[in-house]
């Protein structure tokens, strides 16, 4: 009888999440944010000193999130912080690889992201409209990603994330910051949210 491979890592906290059929008992925001601050974006292709991090992306997503939403519910941003939570453990793909892998990819993430949801009070499944607008956030930080940082042309950043309104935008620059201080301020900031729910 053939072994069966391991579909499970240990974390940091001690938890082991099986990746197949997570459970909210063994997702820790600390392990999250951590995972996160040390995944690159852009497959790391960015300028600067520090790769530029899914958690960094998390945290401006979120701020984007709020500014179209004026007045949106806490438990809302929360959902848009914990958007690519998922990727503290399967790492972030770009677009291209994504679509080359297929929909076990998108189940996988599926999975992972109700796990999350349910150990953060969130449903495991947001509303439609919820998911869309983050989705739209999501959109406008990649726009301004790949012209801050990823070396993308206006006209390209527009033909591939849509021009964005420049209202929300207005002051926001990317940051490339340690993994260490941006793993802080993710916990903070979920800290924050989550007791405004």
């Amino acid at each position: 009888m053939a072994r069966q491979a391991r579909a499970w890592q240990r974390m940091l906290s001690g938890r082991r999440l099986d990746l197949l059929d997570p459970t909210p008992v063994d997702i820790e925001v600390e392990d999250i944010a951590h995972g996160l601050a040390f995944v690159a974006r852009w497959n790391g292709q960015t300028r600067g000193d520090w790769p530029y991090s899914v958690a960094e992306h998390s945290l401006l997503v979120e701020e984007i999130f709020a500014r179209a939403n004026p007045g949106i519910a806490p438990r809302w941003r929360l959902a848009a912080l914990l958007h690519d939570a998922p990727e503290y453990v399967i790492g972030d793909m770009i677009s291209p690889v994504k679509a080359a892998v297929g929909p076990a990819y998108g189940a996988l993430d599926e999975r992972l992201t109700a796990a999350v949801h349910l150990r953060f009070g969130l449903p495991a499944v947001l509303p439609g409209e919820v998911k869309r607008q983050i989705k739209a956030a999501d959109r406008i930080s990649a726009w301004l990603e790949a012209r801050q940082i990823a070396g993308f042309s206006e006209a390209e950043s527009d033909k591939l994330f849509g021009r964005p309104d420049t209202a929300l935008m207005r002051g926001l620059a990317i940051q490339l910051r340690p993994p260490a201080t941006v793993r802080a301020e993710f916990v903070s900031r979920h800290t924050q949210l989550l007791a405004a729910c």
